[in-house]
């Protein structure tokens, strides 16, 4: 029986063996797999984040290399003082709007090689720095020497108001150079003046601007003469400075004084008011209708006499489209002559105030362009023998020769007295429209006003980038903005009476200020009985000279902001 057992309990032992070598191999089988695919899947992973990593670096790569074709391929990145330069020129020169020269920049931006063109605020600040470079350096302006008035700083001062909105108007002098027509045979114009002092107040009267000018006279000189309009301010004004010893002769504006000669002629005809009624009723019949293109053109009332001839040459040409004889019925003849109302009788006022008005345009134009001088005086007088009126003619006359010997007296005889400010007038006008927004505040168009008067050239720009931030808020500070106001007063209605706290009667006034000179404000009255035995002054160039200033703190501290 022992036998027996030991016997059947070999081939269970053995086939128990056989299960347990074959299991250890699995397990050694599975171990040894497990490891592989653990290497595997290490290797598969480390290979995976390989490739995406050089993947996304040939990304870099390529991403790169187009960066820098185009790079290539785009045009050099102008420097920040050129940059300046084209957005001065866009405003001042081209006469855009801050608005439309920023947008203009953002367009040309890829091709200047520009990320971005500068904003309409930006333009803004520079064009107020410019104002800043310029006062600064207005102080060093100098004009041609001027034998027979040899105390005078060699230019000519143009003189004018404005209002704005606001409870503020504006006194301008422009410095214009009194050998003007020597070496440019055209009118003057923005370009070859400076603004030599801006003032904003409540109101002025003839001795608040002889104070003004007396101010300015004490950093720039004596001037060699005035031009000016027929104002009684400004009249009042000479006067005052004269009575002080700081008489300079003074000037009639051209257009002005002729503008003067027909209103003291036309305005009490007896057929002027039929007139100007009647072209009011032919606009109001002609305007909504076929005929709406012969309406009259626009005349303001305020200068009326400074452009009522375009009236008087409209009605003219309207009347010539209506010729003697029958108009069918329903034509378009037979509409017009409907719509006439008085004109055809006032055909001989028509007649006689275009011949008047036609000679004195065209005496303007001579005068405007060569100055007034004996050859100009001269090539005036066949176009006046063409006047209607001897009254006109007489006095028109009498207007020459007293300019004529003011430009004798100044030594401007045989070169050409600049005889005209339409150059102010340009001035505000540019100002009113250009770069003022829905509110033609009066102070924020006064700081600018220096901006407008000459050509920006490079080393302005140059000097524009040096003006800091807090120079221009403190040339900037004691001018209030309607915009500001009207911001604050309709989000915090208790500060209306806030408006009234301001009682200033000058807003705003920017003079120059010499460095090296004398802080007294007294002027010593000096003798005009001189002699040309003196010998002459040294010449310095025909035109107005100026230097460039010493640095940016002169030029803030140049500039009076009060």
């Amino acid at each position: 029986m022992p036998f027996s057992t030991a016997q059947q309990s070999e081939p269970i032992m053995s086939q128990f063996s056989k299960v347990k070598r074959s299991r250890d191999q699995w397990k050694r089988k599975a171990k040894d797999r497990g490891d592989q695919n653990r290497y595997q899947r290490k290797q598969l992973a480390r290979l995976k984040a390989e490739r995406d990593r050089a993947t996304e670096a040939l990304k870099r790569a390529h991403n790169r290399l187009g960066q820098l074709e185009q790079e290539r391929q785009r045009p050099p990145s102008p420097c920040k003082v050129d940059l300046v330069w084209i957005a001065l020129q866009l405003v001042l020169v081209a006469r855009l709007g801050f608005r439309a020269a920023s947008r203009v920049l953002r367009l040309l931006a890829p091709v200047l090689g520009l990320r971005k063109g500068p904003c309409a605020q930006t333009l803004i600040n520079w064009v107020l720095r410019l104002a800043i470079v310029r006062l600064g350096s207005v102080c060093q302006l100098q004009g041609r020497y001027l034998p027979k008035a040899p105390f005078s700083n060699g230019s000519i001062w143009m003189i004018d108001l404005s209002i704005g909105l606001g409870a503020g108007k504006i006194l301008a002098v422009l410095a214009l150079d009194a050998h003007h027509h020597q070496g440019i045979k055209e009118a003057p114009s923005l370009h070859g003046t400076r603004c030599i002092g801006v003032a904003v107040a409540a109101s002025w009267n003839g001795e608040s601007i002889a104070a003004f000018l007396k101010r300015l006279i004490a950093v720039m000189g004596r001037p060699a003469a005035y031009l000016k309009d027929g104002g009684g301010e400004l009249r009042k004004a000479i006067d005052h400075l004269r009575e002080q010893g700081l008489q300079s002769p003074a000037v009639d504006d051209l257009s002005h004084a002729t503008a003067s000669m027909l209103r003291r002629l036309y305005q009490d005809h007896p057929d002027f008011e039929t007139f100007l009624s009647a072209c009011g009723r032919v606009s109001g019949h002609l305007k909504q209708t076929l005929l709406a293109c012969l309406v009259p053109p626009t005349v303001r009332t305020k200068a009326r006499f400074m452009n009522v001839h375009r009236l008087f040459n409209w009605a003219d040409r309207l009347l010539k489209l209506s010729p003697a004889g029958g108009a069918k019925a329903g034509s378009m003849l037979a509409k017009l002559r409907a719509s006439l109302d008085h004109l055809p009788a006032c055909k001989a006022l028509i007649k006689r105030f275009r011949q008047d008005a036609s000679g004195l345009l065209e005496c303007q134009k001579i005068l405007k362009h060569k100055g007034l001088s004996h050859t100009p005086r001269a090539q005036c007088e066949p176009v006046i023998e063409t006047m209607a009126s001897a009254a006109l003619r007489r006095e028109f006359r009498a207007y020459l020769d007293f300019e004529l010997s003011t430009a004798t007296s100044l030594g401007l005889d045989h070169l050409g007295l600049p005889i005209s400010s339409d150059t102010i007038e340009s001035l505000f006008g540019v100002a009113k429209r250009h770069g003022v927004g829905p509110l033609q505040d009066a102070t924020r168009m006064a700081l600018r006003l220096p901006a407008w008067c000459g050509l920006p050239t490079r080393e302005e720009a140059q000097q524009v980038l040096e003006v800091t931030v807090a120079a221009q808020e403190a040339f900037t500070a004691q001018a209030p903005s309607l915009t500001r106001q009207r911001r604050e007063v309709f989000k915090h209605p208790e500060r209306l009476e806030s408006l009234a706290q301001r009682s200033d009667d000058v807003q705003v006034e920017l003079l120059p200020s010499a460095k090296n000179r004398s802080n007294r404000q007294s002027i010593p009255s000096i003798s005009m009985s001189y002699h040309d035995e003196q010998g002459p002054r040294s010449e310095v160039s025909n035109v107005l000279v100026i230097p460039q200033t010493q640095g940016i703190s002169d030029v803030v501290e140049a500039v009076g902001v009060m």
